[in-house]
């Protein structure tokens, strides 16, 4: 075959990632500097910092777990010329907790940090999600207490109000991972990997078909009925008493505790939260977090008691869209 005869390349980009031309990178521009302002003003001050793209893969696999969807089925790896496997980063809690984890000894706690990564998944790309997304994460490393809870919420709603979002056009949804192991122990137990599974499916609820009947799948049917009826009936905890007036204080009203928010992460420990679109056209969960204390384990070091959250430049443009809101200066 000829050199002229040659298929010509496509100019598509790969699947599930985006091409930025200057009208594009003015609205990406517009997101990360809002997202920059805003963690910079919060008093103390949020500090950025960054990582590579490339981890061990065993970081994620250290992390996740065996039935972890996104090490198991999303993440991008390949085998490097040493002959070490390395992986694209689905997310960065992980690179976090190792750089906290490297100087635990020098860093002075507590630690207010931000960083605006890109990350990349293997997934089914759709409205709100891609192969590759930039995502802000917010963490308060070294605060046990409530106000950690307190002041990562409230730097979440600081957010969405410099996009020019009003209360009613979103909602916090909380609740306390905790529960879920109140209940379960209140049916008589259950295994480690049977209690991942049961928060893995509260935690895809509205996203099933029959939720009920894949959490019989996971516990029998009348156990089944006995863990839903318990957490029907202990919809709060003291965590999430405490909690609220103090947002509220604060002035973040917008706030409901919600029984089915789990956060499908196997390291959250405590406190978790959503923030939902209340539009009719995009009623959906746009970004969340919680509190996550054990993570730093498995490096062999101290825990360090930490919240954040992780908010997707995807998921954020769609809202400002739908909502006829600004998206660049």
């Amino acid at each position: 075959m000829s050199e002229s005869s040659k298929k010509p390349l496509s100019t598509e980009p790969y699947k599930g990632v985006r091409d930025f031309y200057p009208e594009d990178m003015a609205v990406q521009n517009y997101i990360f500097s809002t997202w920059k302002k805003v963690c910079e003003s919060m008093q103390p001050p949020y500090q950025e910092y960054a990582a590579s793209l490339l981890e061990p893969a065993e970081l994620y696999r250290s992390k996740g777990g065996d039935n972890d969807e996104i090490v198991n089925e999303q993440m991008f790896t390949f085998i490097d010329r040493g002959e070490r496997e390395v992986a694209l980063r689905p997310e960065m809690t992980p690179s976090l907790a190792r750089m906290v984890a490297a100087r635990r000894k020098s860093l002075k706690f507590p630690l207010r940090w931000y960083t605006i990564a890109n990350c990349f998944r293997y997934e089914r790309p759709q409205r709100g999600r891609k192969r590759e997304h930039w995502q802000l994460n917010a963490d308060l490393m070294g605060i046990a207490g409530i106000e950690a809870e307190v002041e990562i919420i409230s730097l979440a709603y600081n957010i969405m109000g410099a996009f020019g979002v009003k209360d009613k056009d979103f909602e916090i949804r909380i609740n306390d991972r905790r529960r879920f192991d109140e209940a379960i122990e209140a049916i008589g137990g259950a295994s480690h990997s049977t209690r991942k599974a049961v928060i893995r499916t509260i935690d895809a609820w509205d996203k099933l078909d029959s939720p009920k009947q894949e959490l019989v799948k996971v516990l029998n049917e009348e156990k089944v009925e006995e863990f839903l009826n318990y957490l029907e009936k202990n919809v709060s905890s003291k965590a999430l008493k405490s909690l609220m007036p103090l947002l509220n204080a604060k002035g973040v009203t917008n706030v409901v505790v919600d029984p089915k928010i789990a956060r499908g992460f196997d390291y959250y420990t405590g406190i978790v939260f959503e923030v939902f679109d209340t539009h009719e056209d995009n009623r959906r969960s746009l970004f969340g977090g919680g509190r996550y204390d054990n993570l730093l384990e498995m490096f062999g070091v101290d825990p360090v008691p930490t919240v954040g959250f992780g908010m997707g430049d995807v998921t954020i443009r769609d809202f400002l869209e739908t909502h006829k809101l600004p998206t660049k200066y």
